[in-house]
């Protein structure tokens, strides 16, 4: 199964940063279980690739070394990236909008999946 994964043109520029300053090939997308929901997303810049990686390339050239543990759970999502401005505090971060989520915990670091 190839998951429909998208990238915002927004969440590329970001990346692309990290991975510069890292001087990384891509960037992992995994799951772990954690958290009061159960779930989280784990990002890691990747070095090398895993044996058993799937990977995909988005639109801008970013390589996604995809845990393949976790394909059914990662289908149909999309990665953004937002900067927000809360009590005088700027924060950068990637956001997952994931249409396998049935619900979030209340600091929203975590999910469940029905």
């Amino acid at each position: 199964m190839i998951p429909n994964i998208t990238v915002t043109d927004a969440a590329c520029t970001y990346i692309n940063t990290m991975l510069r300053k890292a001087q990384g090939i891509g960037l992992r997308l995994s799951i772990k279980k954690t958290g009061c929901s159960g779930y989280s997303y784990a990002l890691k810049i990747v070095q090398q690739a895993n044996p058993d990686d799937l990977v995909l390339e988005t639109q801008n050239g970013i390589k996604l070394f995809i845990d393949t543990a976790w394909l059914t759970i990662l289908q149909g999502i999309q990665i953004d990236y937002i900067e927000e401005n809360k009590s005088g505090l700027k924060q950068k971060r990637l956001v997952f909008s994931n249409p396998n989520e049935a619900s979030r915990c209340g600091c929203g670091e975590s999910f469940h999946i029905a």
